[in-house]
């Protein structure tokens, strides 16, 4: 990276660090840094060296990835001392590990262990540029046992090298680049075998520390999908896409197909809101060579229509134990969900660039795969209620499920030539990632149907391409943060959520009684204060209090569209005060508690009160609620639509 000198650390390596340091007998153990992907799996074994007081950590970033961004601001999380690259080649460590074949490892004054970043080596990648690679041994001579026979009589091949299995990686010098090279399964011995026997001898078996820390999750997976909002009778549907134009997210490069910008705003409007669960999981070289904020602004739409887009580096295993199904391609991820037992279907499918005898190239041969020309609800239904696991992602992802700690540990300390801990080698569990409801500020099309006693079925979709098809009565929902204001004028249903004490709204009595003199075709407003509970008020001033029972857990909004659509048919309010009601959101009941709410819209205190019932006269074909019942609206109109 070429910084002066000045900009080494002295402590608590450098040419005076014994004199700071606190701890000076250390071993050393240098994490090599390659771009924010490679820095994940690193991260998996870093607790392997928990509670050792003979270890120190260091971290370096070679500086040779094309996805620089996102590293410095990693490393300064992590917390352990970061040497300026040149400072890491010029210091001594007892051990570097790194999850990547980028830059000058072969330079580094250290025995070096290579770990996948993904499920193995599968994919073809154009070899590394000598001038990131420096092939010279001058400051790290490998061992006499790794040199190998003459490679200069092997046949040259027209397609770009395996990365991580042909010697355009792995050997510097014709000898092994790698003190120790880490292969999940025996396949990838096979494949290493055939294409580089040189690296053969440094190969070691010791599983998939990410694979094993998903498979102890999975006891938790309820809790991880109240977390993304799934409720019950919910399904989550988790996109996925790696990097590169032939990726899900990809463009296709100059002649290829682009369809992911069709089908986002198809996933979020065809499949119902309080049904179906979207969520994204995308490839960290996305975030980071992008950028988040264009890549925010790219799936802005699809947020708004409640699209969860889940954080690359902490929450994505999560969501993909939570996962029902996933939409995804030839990445790693895809290949995970597979291997957990998840159904996993492309969206997009290139064999070119994988390793056409690596398991995962098979498994692209053979998925299902998402026809973006049909509709997707009877797809994703019939998918998941036909779905049978296959055993071979499971099998091929490691061969020694739940080993990967003890034989990592293992391997890291033979390689220091140190005395291993006699505690047991664990991985961290996966943590609880913070609360993700789902919230929707785009449009919703709602339609009801009132059945047997109090009983509403509501269905809703969120900004939908289309007027959705479907028996019942429709109105419009809208966010009162809706990107496009003129949806409000339109509205039968206005809501919010928010805390009940926020003063920048006023109480939900007082934010109720303002919706409805601002907007006077609205019908009935809704203050959404917890995951449970909401504010509404009619348009003939009725303020009530909607509280969902023990097993409820649909959005409250979807509670004030049910109430909407009972008054609007006519019933009554003394009923639902009486009774409460049901809501039904497909197969899945709600039971709704509705009490009167004391009035805090108190009149001459600078709010406007809710305009009587009979004024003013709503347009042709708009509903209106009324709390007893009289002079009952017409349901059924369709309100005008014109987009998000």
């Amino acid at each position: 990276m070429g910084e002066g000198q000045d900009q080494w650390i002295r402590v608590p390596v450098g040419d005076d660090a014994a004199r700071w340091a606190t701890r000076v007998r250390c071993r050393r153990v240098l994490l090599v840094v390659h771009n924010v992907t490679s820095a994940t799996r690193l991260l998996d074994v870093l607790p392997l060296f928990d509670d050792d007081l003979g270890v120190q950590l260091l971290a370096t970033c070679t500086g040779s990835s094309a996805f620089r961004s996102g590293v410095a601001e990693l490393l300064a999380d992590v917390g352990v001392p970061v040497l300026p690259w040149e400072q890491a080649l010029a210091t001594p460590v007892d051990l570097a590990i790194s999850a990547s074949f980028g830059g000058e490892l072969a330079a580094l004054k250290g025995q070096l262990i290579v770990l996948s970043h993904g499920i193995g080596y599968t994919k073809r990648l154009a070899a590394p540029s000598t001038e990131h690679r420096a092939p010279s041994t001058e400051h790290r001579a490998p061992s006499t046992e790794h040199r190998a026979p003459s490679t200069e009589h092997r046949a040259p091949s027209t397609l770009p090298p395996v990365f991580g299995l042909a010697p355009d990686w792995l050997l510097s010098e014709g000898a092994p680049l790698a003190d120790a090279l880490v292969l999940s399964h025996p396949e990838q011995f096979d494949r290493l075998a055939a294409a580089c026997p040189e690296a053969l001898p440094t190969a070691v078996l010791a599983g998939d520390p990410c694979f094993d820390r998903m498979l102890a999750a999975r006891p938790y997976r309820d809790r991880f999908r109240r977390t993304l909002g799934v409720g019950r009778g919910q399904r989550l549907v988790l996109l996925n896409s790696t990097w590169s134009s032939q990726s899900l997210l990809g463009d296709g490069g100059d002649d290829g197909d682009d369809s992911l910008p069709a089908l986002l705003p198809r996933l979020t409007s065809e499949l119902p809101a309080d049904e179906y669960r979207v969520a994204a999981v995308l490839h960290p070289n996305i975030w980071h060579g992008h950028g988040p904020g264009q890549v925010r602004a790219w799936l802005d739409r699809a947020r708004r229509s409640g699209l969860a887009l889940i954080d690359p580096l902490e929450d994505w295993r999560q969501a993909l134990v939570a996962a029902d199904l996933v939409i995804g391609d030839h990445g790693s991820v895809t290949y995970y969900a597979a291997a957990l037992g998840t159904l996993a279907i492309l969206g997009a499918a290139p064999l070119e660039s994988l390793d056409p005898d690596a398991p995962i190239a098979d498994f692209v041969r053979t998925a299902p795969r998402l026809d973006t020309r049909s509709p997707l609800r009877g797809q994703v239904d019939t998918l998941i209620e036909d779905h049978t696991p296959q055993p071979g992602p499971m099998h091929f992802t490691s061969s020694v499920p739940g080993e990967s700690a003890a034989r990592l540990r293992r391997t890291f300390y033979e390689l220091m030539g140190a005395p291993e801990p006699s505690r047991p080698a664990l991985l961290v569990p996966l943590p609880l990632p913070a609360p993700e409801p789902a919230r929707r500020t785009a449009p919703l099309r709602v339609l009801t149907r009132l059945r047997a006693g109090a009983e509403v079925a509501v269905t809703r979709y969120a900004d939908p391409v289309r007027e959705p098809a479907g028996a019942g009565d429709a109105h419009l929902a809208a966010h009162e943060d809706t990107r496009d204001p003129g949806q409000l004028d339109l509205a039968d249903v206005i809501f919010r959520d928010g805390s009940p004490d926020d003063a920048r709204l006023g109480p939900p009595g007082r934010w109720t009684a303002e919706v409805l003199a601002r907007h006077p075709h609205c019908a009935l407003a809704a203050y959404v204060t917890g995951h449970a509970s909401c504010v509404v008020r009619t348009r003939d001033g009725s303020l009530l209090r909607l509280t969902a029972g023990a097993e409820a857990d649909a959005d409250p909004a979807a509670y004030a569209s049910a109430i909407h659509a009972w008054l609007a048919a006519g019933r009554t309010r003394a009923a639902l005060l009486a009774d409460g009601l049901t809501v039904r959101t497909g197969s899945t009941a709600h039971h709704v508690v509705v009490t009167a709410e004391v009035d805090d819209a108190v009149p001459g205190d600078g709010t406007r009160q809710a305009p009587p019932a009979t004024s003013p006269t709503p347009p042709a074909g708009r509903s209106t609620a009324h709390a007893d019942g009289a002079d009952a609206p017409r349901a059924g109109r369709r309100s005008p639509r014109t987009g998000s």
